[in-house]
């Protein structure tokens, strides 16, 4: 619900922040792994009630999740550098709610409906931006997938872990709201999916109809081979197929007497 405009906001910064990085040649995708790398220490650090350690370490997996785009748009983004970045993402979160479930066993029912939410607001985001990229729907940002906004993104899930490693002994209540909000995305995402599609698919066949009512048009509009006189004058434009032949002299009638 707040990426963009916090995107938007720390633009300036990570871009200063990238630039050493992409005149030095390092890629995008290594910032990624960096930011995997300390994503999971702060898991560890988590489920090992390190949570002061899980804290600085989640907010700096963050720093690098920022920062490695910053780097892509400075050398020029791949297909491959976004798709690293969502596995990325997904790892860490994942890992980071598994971790609370284990240091805080009273947060474990609270984590599954978490994660369970997670599960089905991915399917219902990565399905529509795979039918919204094949049937070319504006949807979302400039970023390599696409994006449909919602109630839990990116900016929520800083907010509510961090909360977590600050307030362990809440885990479970911060991680119960958490879910519903993801889960209230993924409805909305489904809400929208279920708009854009329908209007699409109308337009879509309306669009079908048309074309087909121009074909039919086009066919009744075009004559059949005719056939040339033999002598050079101008073709009258009757159908060769409905030429009748003349009749042969048994046949005609025989002149009155």
């Amino acid at each position: 619900m707040l990426d963009a405009r916090l995107r938007r906001q720390i633009a300036p910064a990570t871009t200063r922040l990238a630039q050493p990085l992409a005149h030095a040649g390092i890629p995008a995708w290594a910032v990624t792994l960096a930011g995997l790398a300390v994503g999971l220490a702060a898991c560890v650090a988590a489920g090992l009630g390190a949570w002061w350690w899980a804290l600085g370490l989640w907010l700096a997996n963050r720093a690098l999740d920022g920062l490695d785009g910053a780097v892509a748009r400075l050398c020029g983004p791949t297909d491959l550098g976004g798709y690293l970045d969502l596995m990325a993402d997904l790892v860490v979160y994942a890992g980071f709610a598994a971790a609370v479930a284990v240091a805080v066993p009273d947060a474990r029912l609270a984590v599954a409906f978490l994660l369970g939410a997670y599960y089905v607001n991915l399917g219902a985001w990565l399905a529509l931006s795979s039918l919204a990229e094949r049937r070319a729907i504006t949807l979302g940002d400039e970023r390599s997938l696409r994006f449909a906004t919602g109630l839990a993104e990116g900016a929520e899930t800083i907010v509510a872990y961090a909360l977590i490693a600050v307030l362990p002994a809440h885990a479970g209540t911060i991680a119960w709201v958490f879910g519903a909000l993801v889960a209230l995305s993924a409805v909305q995402r489904v809400l929208l999916a279920a708009r854009l599609l329908h209007r699409a698919g109308t337009d879509s066949g309306a669009g079908r109809g048309a074309a087909e009512g121009r074909r039919q048009t086009a066919a009744a509009g075009t004559s059949t081979p005719t056939t040339a006189p033999a002598d050079g004058a101008p073709s009258t434009g009757t159908s060769a197929s409905r030429v009748t032949p003349p009749a042969s002299s048994a046949s005609r009638t025989p002149p009155p007497v």
